[in-house]
């Protein structure tokens, strides 16, 4: 590993648990290690981590053990992650959020350390750990939730090979300027937040399948025009909804030549015109018309129907 922009590399090799224990608080968060007794012959354990602004990237090793983040450990921080966790060596299992992935050299998966999970190792064993502050990482809490403890590999379009050849990479990469370093680990975020949505759109889903851009954008189309009502209606409640960061969201109407904000206008404005026109609603004041479709400020509501209609709201009714 080669020193990047930020604090210097910082290695850690002890043949002592206590001293294991506090070379991964120390590197990541305080965990509860357990060796596997029944192997014997002396314990040994080896960190080495560096920086890339924000991201850490460590390379780890060490014998059979289980390291377990429990509740009240998770309880006692305040500082959340998000990680990655490449293995390189071995076979290791992550339990979180009710899931389990059994993880192969050159397989990956992601957890958060807000809430309690395990690592378990049953042989000899190398992980690359990459380790982001929770809020530089641009996901909806309930699409990492339903991202983690996955296994990631092949199976999901080549994206988690795609995600994991870029990570090695980040092992032995050249000197880069802060800004350059600050770049690159917010692009990398990227693409971890990418694969981690992806994960949230298919959590369920038999291994192999997807659901389709095209079948996300209708579920968030026909769930638009089931809350329009909602004057609290907006890219971030839309994204937390269906498990996605807003950036994805954007993406995802992008291809429609229509903003998300932009739809809700024209479908909020449509069916007030529709109101606003029917005779069984002649007696109805248009403000309570137009806060019946999401719209509260009144003046706002004038200003937008008569943009798109080329008339006031009260000149659609009936009879005028």
């Amino acid at each position: 590993m080669v020193l990047v922009p930020g604090s210097a590399p910082v290695a850690s090799r002890t043949r002592r648990c206590d001293e294991w224990r506090e070379a991964l608080r120390h590197d990541f968060v305080a965990l509860d290690v357990a060796p596997d007794r029944r192997r014997g012959g002396a314990f040994a354990g080896s960190v080495h981590s560096a920086t890339l602004a924000h991201l850490q990237v460590s390379e780890v090793s060490s014998v059979p053990q289980v390291c377990r983040r429990t509740p009240q450990l998770a309880s006692r921080d305040d500082r959340r992650f998000l990680q990655v966790g490449l293995l390189t060596r071995g076979t290791a299992v992550l339990e979180q959020d009710g899931r389990r992935a059994v993880l192969h050299p050159g397989q990956l998966a992601l957890y958060e350390t807000d809430r309690p999970f395990s690592w378990m190792c049953t042989a000899d064993w190398g992980l690359q750990v990459f380790t982001w502050p929770r809020e530089s990482i641009d996901l909806a809490p309930g699409a990492s939730a339903a991202a983690t403890a996955h296994r990631l590999d092949a199976r999901y379009s080549g994206l988690g090979r795609i995600v994991a050849g870029v990570l090695r990479e980040l092992t032995d990469i050249p000197a880069l300027s802060s800004a350059g370093a600050a770049r690159l680990a917010d692009e990398t975020g990227g693409l971890v937040a990418t694969l981690a949505g992806e994960l949230a759109g298919t959590a369920g889903s038999p291994p192999g399948t997807e659901r389709s851009r095209d079948e996300l954008r209708d579920r968030v189309e026909r769930y638009i025009a089931e809350h329009l009502a909602d004057p609290e209606l907006g890219v971030r409640s839309i994204a937390d909804a269906h498990f996605v960061s807003v950036r994805q969201l954007h993406r995802l109407f992008a291809a429609t030549g229509e903003s998300v904000t932009r739809r809700i206008r024209r479908e909020r404005l449509e069916r007030a015109r529709r109101d606003l026109a029917d005779p069984r609603f002649a007696d109805v004041p248009v403000g309570r018309i137009a806060r019946c479709h999401g719209f509260t400020d009144a003046a706002g509501f004038s200003r937008a129907f008569r943009a798109t209609y080329g008339r006031a709201p009260s000149a659609h009714r009936p009879g005028c």
